[in-house]
């Protein structure tokens, strides 16, 4: 059987994306059930990166070609994803999710209110230092997948293709909860921008690197 490997993505990996995208959504864990209808996190956090820039997403290939263990997906221009999110995006997502939807009994951190909101309003990705880091990404992993190296190679992998259209810098926003995930990123060399908060961690890296 081959190795797992990167390769980039492919519009029949997108179930793929979103089942990884909400497996990982509670603060690394399984987010199946927590909220009222499971394809909001990943209307919000997945599936609009691969409408807006799919030659920006890469993906971990279980080595048969037919499944997807990992993803790594971004954007170049911040702004311009935020202004993409409010003419093409936005009216749709509102009209699928109005409200929040009835309780799960699951109680998460990041409440159905939260996600709904966020998913109505693009215009938080415009963090205070998105000019100096133009450029933002979201990575997941499935645990079966994690602590192999593939997500630093995820990111690399993104970090080349950014720096290859002249974007010389990209940050991302965490869950606090995952102490794991900032970790890895420390690791990576990410370092907190100015504007991060405990409860709401923002982290920066440039994407050239001596290798």
């Amino acid at each position: 059987m081959s190795e797992p490997c990167i390769r980039p993505y492919r519009p029949s990996d997108r179930d793929d994306v979103l089942e990884i995208c909400l497996r990982t959504a509670a603060g690394g864990g399984d987010a199946t059930g927590v909220y009222s209808d499971d394809s909001l996190m990943p209307e919000v956090f997945a599936l609009p990166y691969l409408e807006y820039a799919p030659d920006l997403a890469f993906v971990v290939d279980d080595g048969s070609g037919g499944r997807v263990l990992g993803y790594v997906l971004g954007v170049a221009d911040t702004r311009a994803f935020v202004e993409w999110w409010k003419r093409e995006w936005g009216p749709g997502f509102r009209e699928r999710h109005p409200a929040p939807g009835p309780p799960t009994g699951r109680n998460p951190g990041f409440t159905e209110q939260q996600l709904v909101a966020a998913g109505s309003d693009p215009d938080r990705m415009l963090i205070a230092e998105v000019d100096e880091y133009p450029a933002h990404l979201h990575i997941d992993l499935l645990p079966e997948l994690q602590g192999q190296g593939f997500g630093r190679r995820l990111i690399n992998t993104l970090r080349a293709a950014l720096a290859d259209r002249g974007v010389a810098t990209v940050h991302l926003g965490m869950d606090a909860a995952n102490t794991g995930a900032r970790a890895f990123y420390s690791r990576l060399g990410f370092h907190e921008l100015p504007s991060s908060r405990p409860d709401a961690p923002l982290l920066g890296i440039a994407t050239r690197w001596v290798r």
